[in-house]
This record gives structure tokens, C-alpha cells and sequence, in this order.
């Protein structure tokens, strides 16, 4: 082997689409099949995101209300008879927290969880999370259980 007859490996190399814009002799001279005028055939053309061919795009037609709050704390909801019946099934025992909740995939791991107040309990649970309902805190304790806010 010498450098007279290196060769790429088999399937390597891809041939390349149709050779454009080399002289009228080739068949695709000329325009280089970009076709005549407008903002396709020139040089650098790249279209933007949205763009709608010259009509008033979508996010302009539409029009903006109401306030986003960059402050928002987002919470996980999970409700009282979601817990029931893990508890009824026999996947938790006596404690609650948000590792078991992420565990179960229930909550990921970066979620800040709340006990919301829907269904009934009848365990005793001892639940750890970032914030409990009033109605929720309310039946936990009922239950005999304790509700623990991180």
C-alpha cells in the first residue's frame, strides 16, 4: 500500500448531490437550478422562523394580553386517594416523602410536591412534602396521620 492507491473505506464517503452551476455544457448551468429571481435564487438566502412569504406572520397577527409572572412556583399535585390506594396495595407503609413520591414516579426529582385535598384517607401516613391543602392537612390529621411541610 503506498499513497498512489489510498482509498476511503466501503461506505464511508457519500457521493454528493448533482453538480450545479459548472457551465452551460452541464446542463445545470445558468441559474444552477435555483430558478429565476426572487429571494430563493440569491446567494446567503436562509428563511427566517415564522416567515409566511411576504404575508403578516401569525405571531404579529395575533394579538398579546395578560401578564406571565417570571416568580411563579410551580407545584406537583398529588391528591389524598392517590395516596389511599398506595397504601391499600401495600407500596407505602407508614411515611410518605418526596424520595418515594419520585421513586413511584409520581414527582420528579426537582419538583416541589403538594398534598392536595381530593378523596378520602383512612391511613395513618406520615406525609413530608413542600405544602399540604387545608382540607388535605386536615383529613391527614383526622386519619391519625401527621403532615410534615419541608
Amino acid at each position: 500500500m503506498d499513497l498512489g492507491n489510498l482509498k476511503p473505506a466501503k461506505g464511508s464517503v457519500h457521493k454528493g448531490g448533482k453538480t450545479v452551476g459548472r457551465g452551460q455544457g452541464s446542463g445545470k448551468g445558468g441559474t444552477a437550478t435555483r430558478g429565476h429571481k426572487g429571494a430563493k435564487s440569491r446567494s446567503g438566502y436562509s428563511k427566517k422562523i415564522g416567515f409566511e412569504g411576504g404575508q403578516m406572520p401569525l405571531q404579529r397577527r395575533v394579538p398579546k394580553f395578560g401578564f406571565t409572572n417570571m416568580n411563579r412556583v410551580e407545584y406537583r399535585g398529588i391528591n389524598l386517594d392517590t395516596l389511599q390506594e398506595l397504601a391499600d396495595s401495600g407500596t407505602i407503609k407508614k411515611e410518605v416523602n418526596v424520595d418515594n413520591l419520585v421513586e413511584l414516579r409520581l414527582a420528579h426529582k426537582n419538583d416541589l410536591v403538594k398534598i392536595m385535598g381530593r378523596g378520602e384517607l383512612k391511613a395513618p401516613l406520615k406525609i413530608t412534602a413542600h405544602k399540604f391543602t387545608a382540607s388535605a392537612k386536615a383529613a391527614i390529621e383526622a386519619a391519625g396521620g401527621e403532615a410534615i411541610s419541608l
